[in-house]
C-alpha cells in the first residue's frame, strides 16, 4: 500500500526559505510522477510544480518559476520541494501527489499540474508566510 508522507512546513517570514518533503513508502516504482500541489485558504487546490523522476525537465506553475524548485533523493523514494523568497501569498495547505501508471501524468505540463489522475495524495503540510 502506497504512502506519501509530507514534511517541513511552518511558519516563515516573506523572503525566507523552506524545504518540503514528500517521502513515498510501499513503493515498488523506480520511475513516477510526483507532483506538488497547495490549497490557500477558501480556494481551490492548484498545481505547484511535478517532476518524473526517471529524468525529465520538471514543470512549475507561473507563480512560483524561479522560486521554487522540485528536486528527488538520488536513492530514496524522496522528492522535495524547494521554496526560496516566499510571499505571504505561497501560505497554503501543501500536498504531494504520486501517478505511477503508464502513462503518467507527466507526459504534459498541464496534466501533471492538473491533479487529475494522480493515483495517491499525502495528508499534506501546512506553510505560513508572515
Amino acid at each position: 500500500h502506497v504512502q506519501l508522507v509530507e514534511s517541513g512546513g511552518g511558519s516563515v517570514q516573506a523572503g525566507g526559505s523552506l524545504r518540503l518533503s514528500c517521502a513515498a513508502s510501499g513503493f515498488a516504482y523506480n520511475s513516477y510522477c510526483m507532483g506538488w500541489f497547495r490549497q490557500p485558504p477558501g480556494k481551490e487546490r492548484e498545481g505547484v510544480a511535478g517532476i518524473y523522476v526517471a529524468g525529465q525537465t520538471p514543470y512549475y506553475a507561473d507563480s512560483v518559476k524561479g522560486r521554487f524548485t522540485i528536486s528527488q533523493h538520488n536513492t530514496k523514494n524522496t522528492v522535495y520541494l524547494i521554496m526560496n523568497n516566499v510571499q505571504p501569498e505561497d501560505t497554503a495547505m501543501y500536498y504531494c501527489a504520486a501517478d505511477w501508471k503508464w502513462p503518467t501524468v507527466c507526459m504534459t505540463a498541464d496534466q501533471a499540474l492538473g491533479a487529475q489522475g494522480y493515483e495517491r495524495w499525502g495528508q499534506g503540510t501546512q506553510v505560513t508566510v508572515s
